[in-house]
């Protein structure tokens, strides 16, 4: 049975750039979010690598294909169970609080926190790829990622839970965090 890493978040949160600094593949993208239609799969070592569509926003695309896609994204983790090893939720830690607090704001469950009980209501192993953190002031950061843990069900400090958040810069290739929690779990499967 072939093991799956999978990336998975919101459009624009820098899923593709993450994907190409852990694996050298580029994935085919557009000039703007929502490009992505299907996985992308590629294969480093024994380990299989998989970029997904983002979800949420997609510009100049109807509500229906928003559903299709996030349909398309929940058969997928259903169906692939077994084979993710690992599941990352890539979010853009700069903006996270704020988007959290638009959807609280209107009653509605933010679609990170959403991804994240459904990842664990799978049963699947996840981290989540705390992206864009150069965004953030440096004396900032740990107060930014304890608030994002506690918005997720993981109480602060964050630091407690370095084996489910690596905080990351795609962009600027700091991605040490997560290659290590991808290296511990390849490492026991």
């Amino acid at each position: 049975m072939s093991k799956e890493v999978v990336l998975i978040g919101r459009s624009n949160v820098g899923k593709s750039t993450l994907f190409w600094e852990l694996t050298g593949k580029k994935v085919p993208i557009g000039k703007r979010p929502g490009i992505t239609q299907y996985p992308f799969k590629t294969k480093v070592g024994n380990i299989f690598y998989v970029d997904m569509p983002g979800y949420g926003f997609m510009f100049r695309t109807t509500k229906a294909d928003q559903e299709k896609t996030k349909d398309l994204i929940v058969h997928y983790f259903e169906e692939h169970a077994r084979e993710i090893l690992l599941a990352v939720q890539v979010i853009d830690a700069a903006s996270f609080l704020d988007i959290a607090d638009r959807w609280e704001g209107r009653g509605e469950v933010p679609m990170e926190i959403e991804l994240w009980e459904f990842l664990d209501d799978l049963g699947l192993d996840s981290v989540l790829a705390a992206n864009k953190m150069d965004r953030i002031a440096k004396q900032d950061r740990d107060g930014a990622l304890d608030l994002i843990c506690e918005r997720l069900g993981m109480l602060p400090p964050w630091t407690q839970w370095q084996d489910r958040v690596a905080p990351i810069s795609a962009k600027r290739g700091q991605i040490e965090p997560l290659r290590a929690v991808i290296s511990r779990k390849v490492a026991v499967a």
